[in-house]
Protein backbone atom coordinates (compact mmCIF):
# COMPACT_ATOMS: atom_id res chain seq x y z
CA UNK A 1 0.00 0.00 0.00
CA UNK A 2 1.95 3.20 -1.41
CA UNK A 3 1.90 6.70 -2.81
CA UNK A 4 4.64 7.25 -5.64
CA UNK A 5 5.79 10.96 -5.82
CA UNK A 6 5.79 11.86 -9.68
CA UNK A 7 6.53 15.52 -8.89
CA UNK A 8 6.38 16.76 -5.34
CA UNK A 9 5.25 20.16 -5.72
CA UNK A 10 6.93 23.24 -4.18
CA UNK A 11 6.99 21.85 -0.53
CA UNK A 12 5.28 19.01 0.38
CA UNK A 13 5.83 17.87 3.77
CA UNK A 14 3.72 15.53 6.22
CA UNK A 15 2.93 17.04 9.33
CA UNK A 16 0.04 16.36 12.21
CA UNK A 17 -0.48 18.59 15.11
CA UNK A 18 3.40 19.27 16.24
CA UNK A 19 5.25 17.64 19.06
CA UNK A 20 4.84 20.02 22.20
CA UNK A 21 6.24 19.70 25.08
CA UNK A 22 9.61 19.53 24.47
CA UNK A 23 10.60 22.87 23.59
CA UNK A 24 12.39 23.38 26.99
CA UNK A 25 15.33 21.10 25.13
CA UNK A 26 15.15 23.06 22.18
CA UNK A 27 12.73 21.00 20.37
CA UNK A 28 10.39 22.94 18.19
CA UNK A 29 6.88 22.47 17.64
CA UNK A 30 6.24 22.16 14.01
CA UNK A 31 3.37 20.38 12.39
CA UNK A 32 0.21 21.52 10.79
CA UNK A 33 0.52 25.39 9.61
CA UNK A 34 -3.31 25.61 9.57
CA UNK A 35 -4.62 23.32 11.97
CA UNK A 36 -8.02 23.22 10.91
CA UNK A 37 -7.58 22.61 7.45
CA UNK A 38 -5.62 19.54 8.49
CA UNK A 39 -7.99 18.34 11.15
CA UNK A 40 -11.05 18.30 8.69
CA UNK A 41 -9.46 16.73 6.29
CA UNK A 42 -8.62 13.67 8.74
CA UNK A 43 -12.13 13.96 10.03
CA UNK A 44 -13.20 12.90 6.42
CA UNK A 45 -11.54 10.32 6.06
CA UNK A 46 -12.25 8.84 9.49
CA UNK A 47 -8.92 9.27 10.73
CA UNK A 48 -7.86 10.70 14.38
CA UNK A 49 -7.34 14.55 14.17
CA UNK A 50 -3.68 13.94 14.91
CA UNK A 51 -3.18 11.94 12.03
CA UNK A 52 -0.43 12.85 9.92
CA UNK A 53 -1.58 15.01 6.49
CA UNK A 54 0.96 15.30 3.35
CA UNK A 55 1.01 19.99 3.58
CA UNK A 56 0.85 21.46 0.06
CA UNK A 57 2.71 24.88 -0.26
CA UNK A 58 1.80 27.10 -3.01
CA UNK A 59 2.41 24.86 -5.67
CA UNK A 60 1.10 20.97 -5.28
CA UNK A 61 2.19 17.95 -6.37
CA UNK A 62 1.74 14.93 -8.78
CA UNK A 63 0.81 11.62 -6.61
CA UNK A 64 0.44 8.01 -8.21
CA UNK A 65 -1.89 6.22 -5.93
CA UNK A 66 -0.76 2.35 -6.24
CA UNK A 67 -2.98 1.19 -4.35
CA UNK A 68 -7.30 1.78 -3.19
CA UNK A 69 -7.26 4.73 -1.04
CA UNK A 70 -9.82 7.11 0.73
CA UNK A 71 -8.69 10.85 0.61
CA UNK A 72 -9.53 14.43 1.59
CA UNK A 73 -8.41 17.53 0.50
CA UNK A 74 -8.66 20.77 2.48
CA UNK A 75 -7.65 24.46 2.95
CA UNK A 76 -6.50 26.28 -0.34
CA UNK A 77 -7.91 26.51 -3.07
CA UNK A 78 -5.82 24.04 -5.69
CA UNK A 79 -7.04 22.91 -9.26
CA UNK A 80 -7.12 18.87 -8.79
CA UNK A 81 -7.23 16.16 -11.56
CA UNK A 82 -7.80 12.77 -11.23
CA UNK A 83 -7.44 10.60 -14.41
CA UNK A 84 -9.24 12.98 -16.33
CA UNK A 85 -11.70 13.98 -13.39
CA UNK A 86 -11.77 17.02 -10.79
CA UNK A 87 -10.91 15.72 -7.37
CA UNK A 88 -13.86 17.80 -5.08
CA UNK A 89 -12.44 19.57 -2.37
CA UNK A 90 -14.42 19.34 1.36
CA UNK A 91 -15.05 15.73 1.07
CA UNK A 92 -13.52 11.76 1.27
CA UNK A 93 -12.75 10.74 -2.21
CA UNK A 94 -12.22 6.95 -2.98
CA UNK A 95 -8.98 6.63 -5.42
CA UNK A 96 -8.68 3.96 -7.19
CA UNK A 97 -5.00 1.80 -7.67
CA UNK A 98 -2.94 3.65 -10.71
CA UNK A 99 -4.74 6.57 -10.47
CA UNK A 100 -2.46 9.74 -10.80
CA UNK A 101 -3.24 13.19 -9.05
CA UNK A 102 -2.33 16.47 -9.93
CA UNK A 103 -2.65 19.06 -7.99
CA UNK A 104 -1.42 22.92 -9.17
CA UNK A 105 -1.60 26.21 -7.79
CA UNK A 106 -3.72 27.88 -5.52
CA UNK A 107 -6.50 30.03 -6.39
CA UNK A 108 -7.13 31.47 -2.71
CA UNK A 109 -4.93 30.73 -0.32
CA UNK A 110 -1.32 29.09 0.28
CA UNK A 111 -1.93 25.72 1.96
CA UNK A 112 -3.67 22.73 1.19
CA UNK A 113 -3.92 19.52 3.20
CA UNK A 114 -4.26 15.63 1.79
CA UNK A 115 -5.47 12.88 4.60
CA UNK A 116 -5.42 9.10 3.25
CA UNK A 117 -7.65 7.08 5.51
CA UNK A 118 -5.09 5.24 8.08
CA UNK A 119 -2.49 7.47 7.48
CA UNK A 120 0.90 7.48 6.57
CA UNK A 121 3.45 4.82 7.88
CA UNK A 122 6.47 6.83 8.90
CA UNK A 123 7.47 6.69 12.22
CA UNK A 124 7.39 8.87 15.00
CA UNK A 125 9.61 10.90 16.86
CA UNK A 126 9.22 12.49 20.03
CA UNK A 127 5.60 10.93 19.80
CA UNK A 128 5.10 12.78 16.44
CA UNK A 129 4.90 12.77 12.80
CA UNK A 130 5.67 16.09 11.70
CA UNK A 131 8.52 17.31 9.93
CA UNK A 132 11.37 18.87 11.15
CA UNK A 133 12.79 20.51 8.32
CA UNK A 134 15.83 22.78 10.16
CA UNK A 135 16.50 19.48 12.24
CA UNK A 136 16.28 16.88 9.27
CA UNK A 137 13.86 14.49 11.52
CA UNK A 138 10.13 13.73 11.45
CA UNK A 139 8.02 13.22 8.07
CA UNK A 140 9.56 11.28 5.49
CA UNK A 141 13.41 11.45 6.51
CA UNK A 142 13.02 14.53 7.39
CA UNK A 143 12.97 16.34 4.96
CA UNK A 144 10.05 17.96 1.98
CA UNK A 145 9.45 14.91 -0.39
CA UNK A 146 11.22 14.29 -3.63
CA UNK A 147 10.71 13.03 -7.13
CA UNK A 148 10.31 8.74 -6.82
CA UNK A 149 9.78 8.95 -2.87
CA UNK A 150 7.62 6.29 -1.82
CA UNK A 151 4.98 7.21 0.62
CA UNK A 152 3.82 3.76 2.62
CA UNK A 153 0.39 3.89 4.13
CA UNK A 154 -0.93 2.11 6.95
CA UNK A 155 -4.72 0.03 6.40
CA UNK A 156 -7.70 1.77 7.84
CA UNK A 157 -8.93 0.41 10.74
CA UNK A 158 -12.37 0.05 8.92
CA UNK A 159 -13.05 3.69 9.56
CA UNK A 160 -16.97 4.35 8.84
CA UNK A 161 -15.63 6.80 5.46
CA UNK A 162 -13.94 3.69 3.93
CA UNK A 163 -16.69 1.25 4.18
CA UNK A 164 -19.30 4.22 3.20
CA UNK A 165 -17.04 4.83 0.02
CA UNK A 166 -16.82 1.33 -1.22
CA UNK A 167 -20.54 1.53 -1.45
CA UNK A 168 -20.37 4.27 -4.37
CA UNK A 169 -17.79 2.17 -6.26
CA UNK A 170 -19.93 -0.31 -6.96
CA UNK A 171 -21.91 2.14 -9.08
CA UNK A 172 -18.77 3.76 -10.61
CA UNK A 173 -15.35 2.61 -11.71
CA UNK A 174 -13.21 6.27 -11.44
CA UNK A 175 -13.17 8.43 -8.26
CA UNK A 176 -15.83 8.00 -6.39
CA UNK A 177 -17.40 10.63 -3.99
CA UNK A 178 -20.44 11.57 -1.94
CA UNK A 179 -22.75 14.89 -3.21
CA UNK A 180 -22.07 16.61 -0.05
CA UNK A 181 -18.85 18.46 1.57
CA UNK A 182 -17.98 20.29 4.80
CA UNK A 183 -18.93 24.10 3.86
CA UNK A 184 -16.59 26.50 3.10
CA UNK A 185 -18.49 29.21 3.93
CA UNK A 186 -16.77 29.63 7.50
CA UNK A 187 -13.43 29.49 5.82
CA UNK A 188 -11.35 32.97 6.41
CA UNK A 189 -8.99 33.25 3.85
CA UNK A 190 -10.97 34.73 1.23
CA UNK A 191 -10.66 38.44 1.16
CA UNK A 192 -7.50 40.54 0.58
CA UNK A 193 -6.46 42.10 2.34
CA UNK A 194 -6.45 39.67 5.28
CA UNK A 195 -7.29 41.43 8.47
CA UNK A 196 -5.73 39.00 11.51
CA UNK A 197 -6.73 39.45 15.25
CA UNK A 198 -3.92 39.78 17.59
CA UNK A 199 -3.74 40.43 21.37
CA UNK A 200 -0.94 42.39 23.49
CA UNK A 201 2.49 40.64 23.63
CA UNK A 202 4.94 40.54 26.56
CA UNK A 203 6.57 43.73 25.43
CA UNK A 204 3.54 45.99 24.47
CA UNK A 205 3.59 48.44 27.10
CA UNK A 206 7.51 49.11 26.30
CA UNK A 207 6.94 50.42 22.94
CA UNK A 208 5.91 53.63 22.25
CA UNK A 209 2.42 55.15 21.70
CA UNK A 210 2.82 55.80 18.00
CA UNK A 211 4.38 52.28 17.51
CA UNK A 212 1.59 50.59 19.10
CA UNK A 213 -1.23 52.82 17.18
CA UNK A 214 1.15 51.75 14.03
CA UNK A 215 0.71 48.12 14.49
CA UNK A 216 -2.85 48.23 14.22
CA UNK A 217 -2.91 50.93 11.22
CA UNK A 218 -0.33 50.02 8.75
CA UNK A 219 -0.58 47.75 5.75
CA UNK A 220 1.72 45.08 5.84
CA UNK A 221 3.18 42.68 3.19
CA UNK A 222 4.25 39.12 3.76
CA UNK A 223 8.06 39.13 2.40
CA UNK A 224 9.06 36.88 -0.50
CA UNK A 225 11.84 35.25 1.79
CA UNK A 226 8.57 34.43 4.73
CA UNK A 227 8.33 30.15 5.65
CA UNK A 228 7.19 28.03 7.73
CA UNK A 229 9.91 29.51 10.59
CA UNK A 230 8.71 32.83 10.20
CA UNK A 231 6.92 35.79 8.65
CA UNK A 232 9.27 38.53 7.56
CA UNK A 233 6.74 41.67 6.76
CA UNK A 234 7.23 44.87 4.83
CA UNK A 235 5.79 47.93 5.57
CA UNK A 236 6.74 51.60 7.46
CA UNK A 237 8.99 49.97 10.34
CA UNK A 238 7.57 50.65 13.93
CA UNK A 239 9.49 52.78 16.13
CA UNK A 240 12.38 51.13 18.50
CA UNK A 241 10.88 49.91 22.28
CA UNK A 242 12.32 51.82 25.27
CA UNK A 243 14.84 50.19 26.93
CA UNK A 244 17.96 47.61 26.03
CA UNK A 245 16.60 44.52 23.96
CA UNK A 246 14.94 41.53 25.89
CA UNK A 247 16.79 38.45 27.04
CA UNK A 248 15.57 34.86 25.03
CA UNK A 249 12.90 33.88 26.44
CA UNK A 250 10.46 30.90 25.14
CA UNK A 251 8.35 31.86 22.27
CA UNK A 252 4.76 30.68 20.92
CA UNK A 253 3.47 30.51 17.06
CA UNK A 254 1.91 34.18 16.08
CA UNK A 255 4.22 36.04 18.37
CA UNK A 256 5.02 39.31 16.37
CA UNK A 257 8.80 40.25 16.81
CA UNK A 258 10.12 43.21 16.47
CA UNK A 259 14.08 43.29 15.42
CA UNK A 260 15.99 46.90 15.47
CA UNK A 261 15.00 47.49 11.94
CA UNK A 262 11.69 47.68 12.69
CA UNK A 263 10.57 45.66 10.46
CA UNK A 264 7.47 42.77 12.24
CA UNK A 265 8.32 38.89 11.62
CA UNK A 266 5.68 36.80 12.90
CA UNK A 267 6.50 33.21 14.36
CA UNK A 268 5.60 30.38 12.91
CA UNK A 269 4.92 26.91 12.95
CA UNK A 270 8.48 26.07 12.93
CA UNK A 271 9.82 28.68 15.08
CA UNK A 272 12.97 28.51 16.95
CA UNK A 273 12.01 27.58 20.73
CA UNK A 274 13.10 30.67 22.09
CA UNK A 275 14.25 34.39 20.99
CA UNK A 276 15.68 37.95 21.83
CA UNK A 277 13.54 40.29 19.92
CA UNK A 278 10.89 42.30 22.02
CA UNK A 279 7.47 40.83 21.33
CA UNK A 280 4.99 43.72 20.53
CA UNK A 281 1.53 40.90 20.15
CA UNK A 282 0.48 37.85 19.71
CA UNK A 283 -1.41 36.74 16.40
CA UNK A 284 -4.85 35.32 18.30
CA UNK A 285 -5.16 31.56 18.03
CA UNK A 286 -8.40 31.45 16.33
CA UNK A 287 -6.34 33.74 13.31
CA UNK A 288 -3.23 31.92 13.43
CA UNK A 289 -4.62 29.50 10.48
CA UNK A 290 -5.61 33.02 8.60
CA UNK A 291 -2.24 33.64 8.76
CA UNK A 292 -1.15 30.49 7.75
CA UNK A 293 -3.13 30.76 4.25
CA UNK A 294 -1.21 34.45 3.29
CA UNK A 295 0.96 33.57 0.84
CA UNK A 296 4.25 35.63 0.40
CA UNK A 297 3.79 38.87 -1.51
CA UNK A 298 0.35 39.35 0.30
CA UNK A 299 -1.18 41.90 2.39
CA UNK A 300 -2.28 41.44 5.45
CA UNK A 301 -3.98 44.22 8.32
CA UNK A 302 -3.73 43.68 12.10
CA UNK A 303 -6.93 43.99 14.41
CA UNK A 304 -6.71 44.58 18.21
CA UNK A 305 -8.27 41.91 20.68
CA UNK A 306 -8.40 40.81 23.52
CA UNK A 307 -7.46 37.74 25.32
CA UNK A 308 -11.00 37.03 26.26
CA UNK A 309 -12.25 37.77 22.97
CA UNK A 310 -10.06 35.23 21.34
CA UNK A 311 -10.48 32.54 24.06
CA UNK A 312 -14.59 33.04 23.05
CA UNK A 313 -13.92 33.01 19.67
CA UNK A 314 -11.92 29.60 19.95
CA UNK A 315 -14.46 28.16 21.80
CA UNK A 316 -17.21 28.98 19.54
CA UNK A 317 -14.91 27.56 16.63
CA UNK A 318 -13.84 24.25 18.86
CA UNK A 319 -18.38 24.15 19.11
CA UNK A 320 -18.49 23.95 15.40
CA UNK A 321 -16.02 21.33 14.37
CA UNK A 322 -17.47 19.10 17.06
CA UNK A 323 -20.78 19.67 14.94
CA UNK A 324 -18.83 18.57 12.20
CA UNK A 325 -17.50 16.05 13.15
CA UNK A 326 -20.97 14.81 14.73
CA UNK A 327 -22.76 15.33 11.41
CA UNK A 328 -19.96 13.55 9.46
CA UNK A 329 -20.66 10.92 11.74
CA UNK A 330 -24.06 10.70 11.50
CA UNK A 331 -24.12 10.76 7.82
CA UNK A 332 -21.08 7.88 7.44
CA UNK A 333 -23.08 5.87 9.22
CA UNK A 334 -25.93 5.19 5.89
Amino acid sequence: MSIVVVRPGLLTTLQDLGRPGHQHLGVPVNGAMDQISHRLANMLVGNDESEATLELTLNGPTLEFRTDAVIALCGAAMPSDGGGEEVPWWRPVRVPAGTTITIGRPEIGCRAYLAVAGGFDVPAVLGSRATALTGGYGGFRGRALKKGDVLALRSPQEAQTVRWVRLLVRHHRGLAYPNWSVSRARMPYRVQPQTVRVVPGRHWQTFPVAAREQLTRALYRVALDSNRMGYRLEGAPLEARRGSDVLSEAVVMGAVQIPSGGDPIVLMADRQTTGGYPVIAVVAGIDLPVMAQIAPGEDVQFRMTTIEESYEAAAEREHQLGRVKQALDARLQH
